[in-house]
Formats: structure tokens, sequence, C-alpha cells
């Protein structure tokens, strides 16, 4: 694969993904400085993810903030596709939807498709995604959402509610259309092709705007949401998508819930934790010490120094001290592995506990048929 190459598709990204190459790819719009400072005017408050192009685009973001400013409601939605245990990597989209719920004071809808992994992983059962959904609601409720606005979605739970929404979205979406923007083939099965309808269907489960932060990988699925919505009298989705999270053992690509080895589940261990960084995360260090000490790491390479600045070190002038003590030679590969393992498990300590007791939460969470 050409350097400059890459591919970012719902079910494969591969390569070194160029972002600004991406925008233009998928007709999307950058978040420019003045939407980060628009947002953080409404809102009452900055992010990190964004101060940092962690969500580095959008579609309608504008429009989102117009519909509120002007005194009209919205409301979020994102998901999981439940084909494993959660990993860091979803997480980011999550925490990000549980900061505008609480900011904008909004209804958030999460979309648990255990029936789309069904069918586009040829090694799990109904019963396999069953679980995972089960497993994956259960880090959903422990990042605190407000459970008197939030409703978990499962497809084949809430089938009854979301399949006179996905029918007329499917009578507006054409094969061609869904085979050009997917690469279905002739031996792709009818599940997956009708999918992109029931994905489509909670954009529309109240009568607002939606806003939707997500993965830039799933964008597609929602290019034909928006190109159909004004067909059937709705408004198009707003999404605000974030950058892939890489897995352990390299820059490139993003981290897989199949992939134990590159991957970080929230429910390891803190020995996992460590085990799996000290000998996995890729390095932007130096061969040895006194070459490190000589000419520095690369922090802009290094898995380590991305995950804090992604996810685990919000502070700005803590990140910045450790980009410089990195880049300099004064701080070493292992050592920031080090503060990257206790970050971790200091996050997942906490969070392993609210997942705990979000067992007997997450009924509340669930949606209720109509």
């Amino acid at each position: 694969m050409p350097a400059d190459d890459f591919v970012v598709t719902p079910w494969h990204v591969k390569g070194d993904i160029d972002y600004d190459k991406l925008i233009k790819r998928f007709g999307t719009e950058g978040i420019t400085s003045e939407l980060r400072d628009r947002i953080k005017r409404v809102a009452g408050e900055d992010h990190f993810m964004l101060r940092r192009g962690i969500f580095f685009s959008h579609r309608d973001m504008n429009i989102i903030l117009d519909k509120y400013e002007g005194g009209g409601g919205f409301f979020l939605y994102t998901g999981r596709g439940p084909s494993g245990h959660t990993h860091i990597g979803h997480l980011v989209p999550w925490v990000f939807a549980r900061w505008l719920q609480e900011k904008f004071d909004v209804n958030m809808y999460f979309q648990i498709t255990d029936d789309e992994k069904f069918y586009s992983k040829p090694d799990l059962t109904l019963e396999d995604t069953t679980k995972f959904a089960y497993e994956n609601a259960l880090d959903f409720v422990a990042l605190g959402f407000n459970p008197e606005k939030t409703k978990i979605i499962i497809n084949t739970r809430n089938i009854q509610t979301l399949y006179p929404i996905a029918a007329r979205v499917a009578k507006k979406i054409n094969f061609s259309n869904t085979k050009a923007t997917f690469g279905f083939t002739n031996e792709t099965n009818i599940g997956m092709i009708f999918y992109t309808s029931l994905q489509s269907a909670p954009c529309f489960i109240e009568d607002k705007p939606v806003l939707i932060p997500l993965g830039v990988d799933q964008d597609p699925h929602f290019r034909l949401t928006r190109d159909i919505a004004p067909k059937i009298g709705q408004q198009k989705p707003a999404l605000i998508h974030n950058i892939m999270i890489p897995g352990l053992e390299g820059p490139g690509g993003k981290m897989s819930a199949s992939d134990e080895r590159g991957t970080i589940y929230t429910t390891d261990s803190p020995e996992e934790v460590r085990k799996k960084i000290n000998k996995y995360a890729f390095s932007g260090g130096q061969q040895d010490i006194e070459q490190h000490r000589i000419h520095g790491g690369d922090p802009d390479i290094d898995v380590s120094y991305q995950y804090l600045r992604i996810f685990f070190e919000p502070d700005d002038d803590k990140l910045r001290t450790i980009y410089d003590d990195y880049k300099s030679g004064r701080l070493l590969s292992g050592e920031l592995k080090a503060i990257l393992i206790e970050k971790i498990n200091k996050f997942l300590a906490v969070h392993q506990e609210k997942r705990e007791k979000a067992k007997s939460q997450v009924e509340q969470f669930l949606f209720e048929n109509k």
C-alpha cells in the first residue's frame, strides 16, 4: 500500500490515515477554530478532545447550534456493534456524547446493532452478539449518562419500534447507491444490504434534529441517510467525527475488539494492561538509551503518547511537558509507558467499579417498544 493511501470503511480501517485527505474523500467539513470557539461559547465550556483535534470533522454542526441558540432542541445518537468486549477506543465518542448531553441537557439514544455484527461476522451467533450487547451496555451506562434522558436501543429487542422507520428509509435507498458506497457484491448477504436502513432509524425517532458523535469510519452509513432524509420529510442528521484510535502495535489503522494483543479492554486487569503496553505498544523512541538521550523520541508516532493525548491526559500543561521531555530525550520510552499504564489503570479502577454497579441499573436505560 502506498504511503499516502489508506482505507476507511465501516468494517475495515487500514493504513496511515491522512485526515485532510479523508475530509475531501468523504465530503465532510473540517472543524475550524471558529466552530470550536462557537461550541465552547454555546456549551459554556471547552472540551480537550475538540482542542486537540480528536474530533476533527463534521456535517451540519453549525445548523445544530443555530437550532439550539434559536430555542429549538436536538437530540444525540451514537452506538456500538457488539462483536466483542468494549475497548478504550470505543469510549471516545461515548465520553464526548456524555459531555454534550450534560452541557446541552438533551436526550441520548444508544443503538446496539447486534443484528449487523451477526450478519458481518461469520463466526458470531445471535447468542454471541446478544451477550456482547449486554456487556457493551454496561460500559456505556458506567460513563454516567442521565438515566432520565438516555435510552439504549438493541436492534433485535426493539425491532418493533425500528422497523416502521427503517421501512420508510429502505424504500428510498436503491441498491446501486448502497453497492457504490460499501462495495457490496453478489456474495453479500441481504442482511448487510438492508442494515443501513436500521442504523438510520434512530435518526428519526424524535421530531427534532439529531447530532451523532461517531468514529469517522461510520460516516458512509449516514451519507446515505442524509441523502434520503428530505425524501421522507425528515431533517438530515448532523455528525461530528472523531479520529481512529490506533491499536497498540502501530499508529496506522484502528484498535479492534477482535485483536486481543493490540487492544486494551475495559475489563482488563491492571496486570494485563501493564503487560500489553510494555510488550506491544509501538514506541517512537530510539534503539537504546544513549541514542534516545541524544536524539530524543518522536511522540507523534508513539502510541503511548497518542493514548494520553486522545483520552488519558486531559490537562494540556501536563501533556505538553510529557511531549517536550520525550522529544528532548529526558523522558525514556519505558518511562512514558509507565505514565500511560498508571493513567489507564487509574481510569479502569473507577470505570470497572461503576460498570459493576451498572448491572443493577441497566434495565432502566433500556428502550421500551411503544
